[in-house]
């Protein structure tokens, strides 16, 4: 037998349905591998999965994401051995010290790219991958509306695009995550700011190329205001809620919303290629202000608390 711990949860409801219960992980079937997991990625679509807005069949295991090192291979697997580091994203169960998963689901770690820091970037980095060089591939001197920069996602797009050349407009939704935005854009504003659309237009007169939403309902008329003619408008979340959209508008004004969630673009044989970019720039030296917020393993509860209230300093993850 060999038992792990992992986060069970019986209902949805609040952080405390999170229990830690010990499992016997069993060993690897045909395709599989057993992954001994050491860092564990945390995203906002856990809370959604723990609150029951990403629906998942109960009792449930939630977590997208895990980094760690194969001790065990089934059958029919080729290109990972035991001993190898691996990690994934987007699969589910990933809150567990050891997880059976497909190989094939599995991204090989180069040498320089430790457990953590895959957990910590590997689906918040492919995310932003997707916006930048998938719902729209940015070109040096766009002009690009980020809201929602001060979030996971957010603040690793803004970072990349104006590495890619691009003139970052990053939008807070409060006074203490300001500095965070301004750190990694090229003009930095409020939500509340009452001049904020006319402050956008004064530094893109005709309206920026392209908005990355990840807020949704509560900010979209200043989408729709902001983006100019011909433009595009990449909806990456919905924190607020689904926008009620201005179609007429939108399509008088040939303004293209572009959608999607990772796994549609970040798959099969472009995974290799998205990967390497996402370390190149990890590499690069361009996140490197963004400091992991790191949590035990029986602190999950905390960590879903922090994150439903907004209290993240950084990018968070589990530890083994």
């Amino acid at each position: 037998m060999v038992m792990a711990r992992k986060v069970e949860m019986q209902s949805i409801g609040t952080p405390a349905v999170l229990k830690i219960v010990e499992t016997d992980v069993g060993s690897p079937g045909t395709g599989q591998v057993r992954l001994v997991q050491d860092a564990i990625g945390i995203n906002y679509v856990d809370v959604m999965v723990r609150t029951g807005h990403f629906p998942m069949r109960l009792p449930a295991t939630p977590g997208f994401e895990a980094a760690g090192v194969i001790d065990a291979v089934g059958p029919g697997v080729k290109g990972f051995e035991r001993g190898d580091r691996a990690a994934y994203f987007f699969v589910e169960g990933a809150y567990a010290t050891a997880s059976l998963k497909p190989a094939e689901n599995l991204v090989r770690l180069p040498h320089d790219i430790s457990n953590e820091v895959a957990a910590t970037f590997l689906a918040k980095g492919l995310t932003a991958w997707m916006g930048l060089y998938a719902l729209h591939r940015i070109t040096a001197g766009e002009v690009i509306l980020v809201l929602g920069a001060s979030g996971s996602v957010g603040s690793i797009l803004s970072r990349w695009a104006r590495a890619l050349g691009a003139t970052v407009i990053g939008v807070a939704g409060t006074d203490e995550k300001l500095a965070k935005v301004e750190a990694g854009a090229t003009h930095a504003f409020l939500a509340s700011d009452p001049e904020l659309s006319t402050k956008i237009r004064a530094i893109a007169q005709a309206g920026v190329d392209v908005v990355y939403d990840f807020v949704g309902k509560a900010t979209f008329p200043v989408v729709v205001a902001a983006v100019r003619d011909g433009g595009v408008i990449a909806a990456i979340g919905a924190a607020s809620g689904q926008p009620t959209a201005a179609t007429d508008q939108i399509a008088s004004r040939g303004i293209q919303i572009r959608a999607g969630g990772t796994p549609q673009y970040v798959h099969g044989g472009t995974v290799a290629g998205a990967t390497e970019q996402l370390w190149d720039a990890v590499r690069g030296d361009l996140f490197s202000d963004l400091e992991a917020v790191r949590y035990r393993f029986d602190q999950i509860g905390a960590a879903h608390a922090d994150m439903e209230s907004r209290r993240l300093t950084g990018l968070p993850v589990l530890t083994v």
